[in-house]
């Protein structure tokens, strides 16, 4: 993953997506413009009050193709927003101003712990699952905390495939709250990058 960039004006970090002209990502080319460059980039930042509902609304894109699946709701799409975010520990992904995906996250001992990350399904696969996972290394490291740790549902078995992919080890798996999750965990190597 790469190293997003601080934009201290905005409080917020740039990421460059994988698929750096993506349609979702990126604004049409201006026409006949040969000195404009086009920078298509992902920021994340804290989410506010205003996010509310664009995180929830994000939250039950991201998670509702599941409920039939798993047979009743995915955790995530039960949590209440309004005080995460009130807690501080919800950031958001934006391109162009529009809310593309959310991280909810906080340190714990020994570890940074993810509890949700959704992007939406149209933005699913161009990078925004990456800068927020990318995005948690970097707050995990800025904390002094060498490893995350997440969980799935088992029956979510995109992600089972996908946080291998991105350097994750499956360590357990165990049925909590009624629901049968499978527990990742990933080292931070500081020389990795």
């Amino acid at each position: 993953m790469r190293k997003g960039t601080r934009n201290a004006s905005s409080n917020s970090t740039l990421f460059p997506p994988a698929v750096a002209k993506h349609p979702l990502l990126c604004p049409p080319p201006i026409e006949n413009t040969d000195d404009v460059t086009s920078t298509c980039a992902v920021r994340i930042r804290h989410a506010s009050a205003a996010d509310e509902s664009g995180v929830r609304a994000c939250v039950d894109a991201a998670y509702g193709p599941y409920v039939k699946r798993i047979g009743k709701p995915p955790a995530p799409m039960l949590d209440d927003y309004a005080a995460l975010i009130k807690s501080d520990v919800v950031h958001v992904a934006t391109s162009d101003g529009r809310l593309v995906g959310l991280i909810v996250m906080w340190p714990q001992e020994g570890h940074l712990y993810i509890d949700n990350i959704a992007v939406l399904p149209e933005a699913q696969g161009i990078g925004v699952g990456g800068a927020l996972l990318g995005f948690a290394d970097q707050e995990a490291q800025r904390v002094g905390l060498s490893e995350i740790r997440l969980y799935t549902h088992a029956k979510m078995t995109e992600n089972i495939q996908y946080y291998p992919r991105k350097g994750f080890r499956e360590t357990h798996r165990a049925t909590d709250a009624g629901y049968q999750r499978v527990y990742f965990s990933r080292s931070l190597n500081p020389h990795r990058r």
